[in-house]
């Protein structure tokens, strides 16, 4: 046979079992939307403005074209959001001036549901972490730490979701959900962890009065995300989430957009099984509308993979 052929079948061959890029995995990859709706039932904090939209216009003009347009408003904290750390801690980033890597990253899930069920008030100590870390894996520098308390399954139904339906201040005595304990957060800022959620309306469980866990967590320049939903839709480990909020210049917080792939990282070498003892991630916005940087390193490999 011609060695031009064969050399051609060869190529051929390597092209055929070449394995997908990285943008090509993204395109066909399944996202889990972490996010709830904002609409009439989104819950607030009972003190806080709730979710208001004004219809401006959803009608045909009088030049034949259909057109719509609304109006909104609501306070910052509701619904899927971001707590900025300047919300309990002067100086710390405002919405706007936190890093995007602090909000794009592997995610490591933490099911604290059998506790929750038993007592609507647990708050979650550094001993379930440790628990967790032993069945799973370590969690990592600038990692993003969500926890299931299974709160979720009480969206929006404000008597079971906060404990009660009441408004205003005479609400707050009133509140009851899990929520994370101060050891717990103090662990975790050791750990250096990138943000950290959870699927209830706060970082701090509904009794609390001094918020402890907002203050250590927000302190240490960790944000957090509250009221994040459908946790139950992810793995412990594997996941990869993207969460990007509205970018309020000076905010303490604002909506947040939430979602996760875990499929298509989970079959690639882009971050394997997330067992790596040193991980790098960072995003870059010079000389491209947007560039993702990762890298990471083990004993014994190297991995790096860029998305533009």
């Amino acid at each position: 046979m011609n060695r031009s052929l064969v050399l051609a079948a060869w190529i051929a061959g390597l092209s055929a079992c070449a394995r997908p890029t990285l943008t090509e995995l993204l395109t066909r990859a399944t996202w889990v939307d972490l996010t709830y709706a904002f609409d009439s039932t989104t819950i607030y904090w009972p003190t806080a403005k709730p979710f208001r939209l004004e219809v401006v216009s959803a009608q045909r003009t009088p030049a034949g074209y259909y057109y719509a347009a609304n109006n909104f408003a609501a306070a910052e904290h509701g619904g899927t959001h971001l707590d900025s750390p300047v919300h309990f801690a002067e100086g710390k980033h405002t919405t706007d001036q936190l890093p995007l890597a602090q909000l794009v990253g592997p995610a490591f899930v933490i099911d604290v549901t059998r506790q929750a069920q038993a007592d609507r008030d647990y708050r979650i100590v550094r001993a379930d972490l440790e628990a967790w870390e032993r069945a799973h894996a370590r969690i990592p520098e600038r990692a993003i730490v969500l926890f299931r308390t299974g709160w979720g399954s009480r969206w929006p139904d404000r008597a079971r979701y906060l404990g009660t339906t009441k408004t205003g201040p005479a609400a707050v005595p009133e509140l009851h959900f899990p929520g994370i304990r101060p050891d717990a957060a103090r662990w975790l800022v050791r750990r250096g962890v990138h943000a950290v959620g959870i699927d209830t309306p706060s970082i701090d469980y509904g009794q609390s009065s001094t918020f402890d866990t907002h203050q250590t967590l927000l302190a240490a320049d960790v944000p957090a995300f509250e009221n994040v939903a459908h946790l139950s839709a992810l793995p412990a480990t594997g996941a990869f989430v993207i969460a990007l909020p509205m970018l309020i210049r000076g905010g303490s917080g604002g909506p947040l957009r939430i979602v996760a792939e875990w499929e298509v990282v989970r079959g690639t070498t882009l971050i394997p099984k997330f067992r790596i003892p040193n991980s790098a991630f960072r995003i870059d916005q010079a000389g491209s509308p947007f560039l993702i940087t990762s890298s990471m390193t083990s004993p014994n490999r190297s991995i790096s993979a860029t998305v533009v």
